[in-house]
């Protein structure tokens, strides 16, 4: 974690949508200019802030902004994975949603734990996990209920093969991978098959738990 005194890292119409936050949520107990910034590690497309105002013992002024990364359009579709945060915010899945601004947005500050890979080979962490999941896996989304993942995998590819030159591309077998997709979609759209909500990045740093209730949350990048 770096910690900074100035928030010349923060967006300007950030910066206007924390000093109305600070009024909102804290009224005139907090000075909205009194802000502290701080770097938290850990996040693989974006960068992330926790937004501290100072306060009494144990007070929990803080919001999180996370800033989007450049160039990985190409993994999803930014503006579905808004949608998607707005909709699971409403259905108290996540952290709340406080603010959107052009480069990014304001979420509710989880005071909670994130992660390690070690914990995921922890039985009961590995659980609460699957409980969370199986919520997820119920939600009824709005929008259709289309498969993403064929034809993200596809675009994937196709990004691959205009980067790699021919010996990359023929080192990592990318002329085999769009008739192994076929095959696996082939195999896993079966007439029983149920479409259902998923995670689809369900990597330790987009989990967290509350140590005392030992409860998970999922920081979600969801889709059919």
């Amino acid at each position: 974690m770096r910690r900074s005194s100035s928030i010349d890292r923060i967006p300007a119409e950030a910066r206007r949508i924390l000093h109305r936050l600070a009024g909102e949520l804290w009224g005139a107990d907090v000075d909205p200019a009194a802000l502290v910034v701080s770097q938290l590690k850990g996040a693989l497309t974006n960068e992330v802030f926790r937004i501290t105002w100072p306060g009494g013992e144990g007070d929990p002024r803080k919001v999180l902004v996370r800033i989007y990364g450049q160039g990985v359009e190409v993994f999803f579709d930014r503006a579905d994975e808004v949608r998607t945060f707005e909709c699971m915010s409403r259905h108290g899945q996540g952290p709340r949603l406080l603010g959107r601004f052009p480069q990014g947005r304001v979420e509710e500050f989880i005071n909670a734990r994130t992660l390690s890979a070690p914990d995921l080979r922890d039985p009961e962490i590995s659980g609460l996990i699957a409980r969370k999941l199986r919520e997820f896996h119920e939600l009824d989304m709005p929008g259709p209920k289309d498969i993403s993942l064929w034809q993200r995998l596809r675009r994937w590819l196709e990004e691959a093969r205009s980067r790699c030159s021919t010996e990359e591309a023929r080192e990592l077998r990318l002329e085999t991978l769009g008739d192994e997709i076929a095959e696996l979609e082939n195999v896993l759209s079966g007439v029983d098959q149920r479409v259902v909500f998923c995670h689809n990045d369900l990597q330790y740093g987009n989990i967290m738990i509350y140590e005392e209730t030992r409860q998970v949350t999922l920081i979600v990048s969801s889709c059919y």
